[in-house]
């Protein structure tokens, strides 16, 4: 049976910090509320997040691309679920050429047989994927898949499809992209719940090559391990005036209990201590606590989660895909890893792999 092979990542975000501003403009709007207020403070200092990044430009970019915030959030006035798309439209091909040009593929792009798009935050057609053909210089016969609106996990489940290509077809060579555009969907509220959720996310891109050839990581096994009764603690509906999240405190210790009680299910069984690195979505700070603790990790397991956490804050699904080109940096040949990502359902997804040449 021919296995299938992560054999180079790249990944890019737009070049626009927003993480301080948003936390100013996040505090301006519970100003009427002390409690809430020293609460958010509080919170946002405990996040573990130092950056995050959108095309949405914080002041008026003197070139290129990006867009002024103060003008596509105009205050107290959000824009329409139309205007986001535009946005989309305009910046999500600019941020999926970065991140594949990084890929340097040369002459060889024109070799690329299947193409994997993975994006939860926003949608046109002709789309991005035909975007990415004509920008990229791939080859017009590419075979196209978007794979769409599954959030966080959305990576998992993109690089499970890409296995199953290569080993019904061994000559395959798969991009796959997870692109999100995270910060077009911010509301005015003064809602604590909400104003955290807007707090973690943000923009970026990850583009990965998988084939036959053994480089990089083999991709082992998959398992996706459903928790009932819990379809309502994340949610992620299209809006009016943008796409309603609802993010349920509860997440974290669902998913604490959940890997407490089905660890050794959800790896396959694989003893934890032949698990040499983990690459698990950072979804934010209380959700990599929860995992660590679940599966009763010693302190570092998550070390690079967290760095990516602190560098980008959580792309969707994007994000493990970040996690994963830090792993490949200093996996030695032979060590195993488990990727993990967490979503809608909630489900976590799971894929073992191990280190190749």
């Amino acid at each position: 049976m021919t296995e299938a092979y992560i054999n180079r990542i790249a990944t890019a975000v737009p070049p626009y910090d927003v993480h301080d501003r948003f936390s100013r403009f996040a505090a301006s709007l519970l100003e009427e509320d002390p409690r809430k207020l020293s609460l958010f403070r509080r919170m946002s200092e405990r996040s573990g997040i130092e950056h995050r990044y959108s095309w949405l430009a914080p002041i008026l970019p003197t070139g290129g691309p990006g867009m002024n915030a103060e003008e596509f959030y105009r205050t107290g006035d959000c824009p329409q679920t139309a205007e986001r798309m535009r946005a989309f439209e305009a910046f999500a091909p600019l941020l999926a050429k970065t991140a594949i040009d990084r890929l340097a593929l040369g002459d060889s792009r024109r070799d690329i047989s299947h193409l994997l798009i993975t994006c939860c935050t926003g949608f046109y057609a002709p789309g991005l994927d035909f975007q990415i053909i004509e920008r990229c210089g791939l080859s017009p016969s590419v075979e196209r898949t978007f794979i769409g609106f599954m959030g966080c996990y959305a990576a998992i489940n993109a690089l499970k499809v890409a296995r199953h290509i290569v080993r019904s077809e061994p000559a395959a060579r798969v991009l796959v992209v997870n692109l999100e555009l995270c910060s077009l969907h911010l509301q005015y509220s003064s809602d604590l719940d909400d104003i955290l959720s807007f707090m973690i996310f943000s923009d970026g891109c990850a583009a990965s090559l998988v084939s036959a050839d053994p480089a990089g990581i083999e991709i082992q096994s998959f398992r996706a391990a459903f928790v009932p009764d819990t379809s309502d603690l994340i949610q992620w509906r299209i809006g009016d005036t943008g796409f309603d999240m609802d993010l349920s405190g509860r997440v974290p210790g669902v998913i604490r209990s959940v890997l407490h009680d089905r660890g050794a299910e959800i790896v396959e069984n694989c003893p934890l201590s032949e698990i040499d690195h983990w690459a698990v979505h950072p979804g934010g700070r209380s959700i990599l606590d929860a995992v660590e603790q679940g599966l009763a990790l010693n302190q570092g397991a998550l070390a690079w989660s967290r760095e990516i956490l602190r560098r980008f804050g959580n792309m969707s699904s994007a994000s493990v895909m970040f996690v994963l080109e830090q792993v490949m940096r200093v996996a030695e040949r032979g060590s195993r890893g488990c990727a993990m990502s967490f979503g809608p359902g909630i489900v976590a997804e799971t894929m073992l792999f191990k280190a190749a040449a």
